[in-house]
Order: C-alpha cells, then sequence, then structure tokens
C-alpha cells in the first residue's frame, strides 16, 4: 500500500459512471485546492483506494455491477481502507435508501441534482472531522507514551484536546444546524417544525388556557413560475417569500419551509382567536405585492389553511395534516384566501379520498353507463340528435351525480379513459340503431371530448378507431370540445380540428360565452356549431341583458356559418324566445331529462313534435 504523499493537500476519490458529473465534481473540487482522481465503476474506485489511499470518496450509488453499497462495503472490511470517509451521492432520496447508506458505513448523503456549495461544504466537513480524529488519535498515543515521565507535556496535550473537543462541537453545532433548517431560506425545516408543534401539543393538557394555531401555505402558480423562468428564479423567489413571512410574525412564533413551495407558521400563545385569520390576511395582501427579483418581476398568491389547537390531537402529523386540509379547501374556492379547519373538512377530504378510488375500481369493473339527451331541431320541432352523456351506478352509493365525481376524473386524469369509452359506446349504439333501422339515417350523436383526452398524443387514432370498428358514418358524429381545450394550444388544435373536419365528423365549442369567447379564435377553427351554455338560458326570462347576449352568439354563429345550440331550455316560454331569436336547435329538460338507450328509442318512436 502508498501512503497519501502530500498531506497539505487532500486527495479526494470520485466514483461515478457518469463522466458529465465526474467532470463537474472534479472542477468544483480542484477549483478549491483539492487533489482529485476518478473512477467510472466500482471496481476501479476499490483498485484506487488499495494504490493510494484518499482522504475523502465521493460515491454514487446506482452504478452496474458493483453499486455504491458494495463498494462502500468492501473497503469498510478491508484494515487500510476502513476509516476513508464515504459521501454517498444519489438520486435517490428515500429515506430507506438514506439509511442502507449509512449502515454500510457512509458518513454522509448528497441527494442529485446536488448543488456546488453544498458538496463543497459537506467535504469540507467530513475533511475537517476526519482530521480532527487523526490528530485526537495520535495524541492519545503519544500521551501515552509520556504520561509518567512528561507531566507538563500531559497538561499540554489535554489543553490541545479540550481545543480540538470545542473545534469538534462547534463542527457538531454547525452541522445540527443544517439538520434543522431548510438550505435554500435558512427557514427552520419540516423536522425542527414537527418537533416544535409536537412540544406545544404537549402543553395543553398542562395548561388549559394554552391556545396556539398552526398557519399551512401554499403559493399558487409556482409550478408555471418555475418551469417558465427556471429554478433559479423560483429558488430566488422561495427566499424572497421567505423573508416577508418572517417579517409578519412574533419572535415567539415558528416559521418553516416544509419542502417546494410549502409554508407553516405556528402562532404560539394566542389570546385573540382572530389572530391568525389577522395574520392570514397580511400574509396575503404582502404576498399581492409583486416580487422584484434579479431576473423578472413575478407576480404570486397563496392559499392557506388555518388550524387551531384543541385536545383532541396526539401528535403533530394529525394537526399539520389538517391545516393541509383547509389549505386545498382554500384553492377549491378559487385560491388567494384562506380557510378554516373544520372537522367536516376531514370527512370530506376522506369522502373524495374514497371517491376516487372507487373511480379507479368502477373503469374496470364497468360501473358506468351512457345516457342519451335528445336535441331538437327548432325548425322541424323534432328530435335530430342526441348528446351521450355518462352516468356512474356506483355498487353501494347508487347512481353518483356528474358534478360529484367528474371533478375528481379531471383531476385524476381518469376522464380521458371515461371520455375514450363514452365515445366508443355512443358510436357502438347509434350504429345498432342504424342497423335495426329504428331512427332516421341523418340522426347524430354528440360526445364531449374533455381537455385531458384533447390534448392526448392518440387523440386522433382514438377517434378514428372508435367510429371505424362500427363502420359508422362520421357525419353522424358530433365532437364537443370546450374553448379552454382549444385555446390550451391552439396552433396544434387548428391542426386537429382540420383532420377531423376532413373526415367529416362534425364539430362543436360546448359551453360557449363562458371561456375565452374570442372572435381572434373563431374563424381559425373549422367548427360547426356554437352551444350556448345553459347559464344564459336559465336566466333568459329575467333579464333582457342575457336576450342580447345571446342574440349575438346567435347572429355571430351565423354570420360565420355555423348553427347555433341552446343548452338547459326547462320552459315553453324559452323555447319561444330562442326560436323567435333564430336558434336552430336546443336541448334541455322541457324536451326531456337524459335517457337510458331504451328509453331514448321510445322517445323517438312517439316522433314528438315540439
Amino acid at each position: 500500500m502508498i501512503n497519501n504523499l502530500n498531506s497539505n493537500q487532500k486527495d479526494i476519490l470520485i466514483v461515478d459512471d457518469t463522466p458529465d458529473n465526474l467532470r463537474l465534481l472534479a472542477k468544483i473540487l480542484t477549483e478549491q485546492g483539492y487533489k482529485v482522481r476518478k473512477a467510472l465503476d466500482g471496481h476501479v474506485a476499490i483498485t484506487a483506494c488499495h494504490s493510494l489511499v484518499p482522504d475523502l470518496i465521493l460515491l454514487d450509488i446506482m452504478m452496474p455491477d458493483l453499486d455504491g453499497y458494495s463498494v462502500c462495503q468492501q473497503l469498510k472490511n478491508h484494515q487500510n481502507t476502513q476509516d476513508i470517509p464515504v459521501i454517498f451521492l444519489s438520486a435517490i432520496d428515500d429515506i430507506p435508501d438514506k439509511v442502507k447508506a449509512f449502515e454500510v458505513g457512509g458518513v454522509d448523503y448528497i441527494t442529485k441534482p446536488f448543488q456546488p456549495e453544498e458538496v463543497l461544504i459537506r467535504v469540507k466537513n467530513q475533511l475537517a472531522l476526519k482530521e480532527a480524529e487523526i490528530k485526537i488519535k495520535n495524541l492519545n498515543i503519544e500521551l501515552e507514551k509520556r504520561v509518567q515521565e512528561r507531566t507538563l507535556q500531559l497538561e499540554l496535550a489535554n489543553q490541545e484536546l479540550k481545543r480540538e473537543l470545542q473545534e469538534r462541537e462547534l463542527l457538531e453545532n454547525k452541522l445540527l444546524y443544517k439538520a434543522l433548517h431548510d438550505p435554500l431560506t435558512n427557514l427552520f425545516n419540516r423536522t425542527f417544525f414537527m418537533e416544535k408543534l409536537n412540544e406545544s401539543i404537549q402543553l395543553i393538557p398542562l395548561n388549559p388556557d394554552y391556545r396556539f394555531a398552526v398557519l399551512y401555505l401554499d403559493c399558487d402558480r409556482f409550478k408555471v413560475i418555475n418551469d417558465s423562468l427556471g429554478h433559479l428564479v423560483g429558488d430566488e423567489l422561495l427566499i424572497a417569500i421567505g423573508k416577508r413571512l418572517q417579517l409578519l410574525i412574533k419572535d415567539s412564533d415558528t416559521i418553516a419551509r416544509l419542502g417546494g413551495d410549502e409554508f407553516a407558521i405556528l402562532l404560539d400563545k394566542i389570546v385573540d382567536s382572530s389572530y391568525p385569520q389577522l395574520i392570514a390576511d397580511r400574509i396575503l395582501k404582502e404576498l399581492s405585492v409583486p416580487f422584484q427579483l434579479s431576473r423578472a418581476e413575478v407576480f404570486i398568491s397563496a392559499s392557506i389553511g388555518i388550524v387551531f389547537s384543541n385536545n383532541l390531537y396526539q401528535n403533530p402529523q394529525e394537526m399539520l395534516r389538517d391545516a393541509d386540509t383547509a389549505m386545498y379547501r382554500a384553492k377549491s374556492k378559487g385560491r388567494d384566501i384562506y380557510c378554516i379547519f373544520t372537522p367536516d373538512m376531514y370527512q370530506q377530504a376522506l369522502k373524495l379520498l374514497q371517491l376516487e378510488n372507487d373511480l379507479k375500481r368502477a373503469i374496470e369493473r364497468q360501473e358506468f353507463l351512457v345516457y342519451y339527451q335528445p336535441i331538437v331541431c327548432f325548425e322541424t320541432g323534432k328530435i335530430s340528435g342526441f348528446e351521450a352523456l355518462v352516468r356512474w351506478q356506483h355498487p353501494s352509493l347508487g347512481m353518483v351525480a356528474p358534478a360529484d365525481f367528474i371533478p375528481v376524473a379531471e383531476e385524476t386524469g381518469l376522464i380521458a379513459i371515461i371520455d375514450t369509452w363514452v365515445l366508443q359506446t355512443a358510436c357502438q349504439q347509434l350504429r345498432s340503431w342504424q342497423q335495426q333501422a329504428v331512427i332516421d339515417p341523418q340522426i347524430s350523436i354528440g360526445v364531449n371530448i374533455s381537455v385531458r383526452l384533447f390534448s392526448h398524443p392518440n387523440l386522433l387514432e382514438i377517434i378514428d378507431q372508435a367510429w371505424r370498428d362500427v363502420n359508422l358514418n362520421p357525419r353522424n358524429l358530433k365532437l364537443e370540445i370546450t374553448e379552454s381545450a382549444i385555446m390550451d394550444n391552439s396552433e396544434a388544435a387548428t391542426t386537429i380540428l382540420q383532420i377531423l373536419r376532413e373526415s367529416n365528423i362534425q364539430l362543436s365549442i360546448d359551453d360557449f360565452g363562458t371561456g375565452y369567447s374570442s372572435l381572434s379564435y373563431l374563424h381559425r377553427f373549422p367548427v360547426n356549431t356554437l352551444k350556448i351554455d345553459k347559464s344564459f338560458v336559465n336566466c333568459l326570462e329575467q333579464s333582457p341583458r342575457n336576450i342580447g347576449l345571446i342574440s349575438s352568439i346567435i347572429s355571430l354563429a351565423h354570420k360565420m356559418e355555423m348553427k347555433a345550440i341552446a343548452e338547459g331550455i326547462e320552459t315553453s316560454e324559452q323555447l319561444t324566445v330562442l326560436r323567435e331569436l333564430g336558434c336552430d336547435f336546443g336541448q334541455g329538460y322541457y324536451f326531456s331529462q337524459p335517457l337510458d338507450a331504451n328509453s331514448a328509442l321510445e322517445l323517438l318512436a312517439l316522433n314528438h313534435k315540439w
């Protein structure tokens, strides 16, 4: 074995199977005066250590053939290399992997992507610890030799030892600080906050008058800022947010960054129960002021959940969970507000979670049904088509209202799967009626295409397969798409809609008037129909203004060679007005509620004329 020849220049071995990582780490460390060696795999690393023992090893975990854990174990099992400090670097951020790293002998763990400053300080700290250990070890050996005959030297050695211990204590304090603080904002981290919250919970039985509250804050639209302006701007914004929050609370209160764009505040020793709401208002007001960052001016808001202490909380996790639940309630109400936690929120959260789980199983168990609501032609007064609407027959809850499960399906992304099934089922049903010769061949079927499905990479193949598989004439298929789905990516939408129109599929903009409603896009898209949202029709008899608005939409549609369909017609008076305004088609409970396939066929057989 060859010993390290230059004790002043620390020798560091970097082991990583990614050359870019090796080059970056080598550059960072070399610039700080360290001697750097590199190894692309575990076998080379072990050989290098036995040839020349390094002062420290930076070791990647995920490597082919011999991973980082195995390399560390082999080094620790050899007398000459067992004392080399090993710092693991890995993109793995799970607790079990970190625990394993320390079990095999690692002294520290850095998560990729790493910050150069973090790597340097951790390397410096571990080298300092190692150097201190070597000094203490050598000093103890020297003391044992001279203890009988060199009392004075023993005293000096004790003083040196004391100094070394003080340095070690300072170093440990620095490490403890890092363990309890967020490295980006220098606020307390989740670990410290949970300990502090637990201490406060334990005080409640000892002092019945003691009260505190927790505020859970999540930044609205932070991901948009991070993705569009970059992570450096995002980090700068988080630091600035932390500084503003610190100015709004008392010294006795505790603020922490829990992770990402989430912050928590512990308001201690509350006297006035309105104080947490006052602080929440101040926070929302303060965050509404734009942030002047180095690269951009940024506007942001936040949603805040508030939970008050009580003697029912047994641990900090429960209290933070409820604050988080209240925060999500604030987001669902439109964001940039705060909500105070109530017990029913937790029950609703559980109910929503159960609904989400049931929804996933409903797809597997085929619990969905397609209902058909007739669309009436105002010129003939007869049914000219149907809109296919999904219904959920829950095995224990019965028929679940679309308003209860559609938002959950949209949020989880399951709506794309449901929409695809509805499309296929509706095409099959219409084709079956045609083959039985029980309907007019001109009757069409309308199917809603959600934002999720419209952005699906295989959208055109899904639609094409749905009508081709059953040999349905594409002229009988009408796709209803919302304005937001189109405008999310208008250039791609233009191409998709044009391809669909070339297939003779009819296209309708659903809920027109509630989204962008911009003339700047209408002329670009090959749309056949505008559907007037039912919110305008519902107020038709109450406000002349709504009559003028609906008249404008109908005129707009006609001028652009489109048809107009009014949704939500419930009275004969509404039908009369819409006919007078020149509306082409309508649907609503006045004609019929959505029906199952057999009932829809029975309604057609009546040949009713409105």
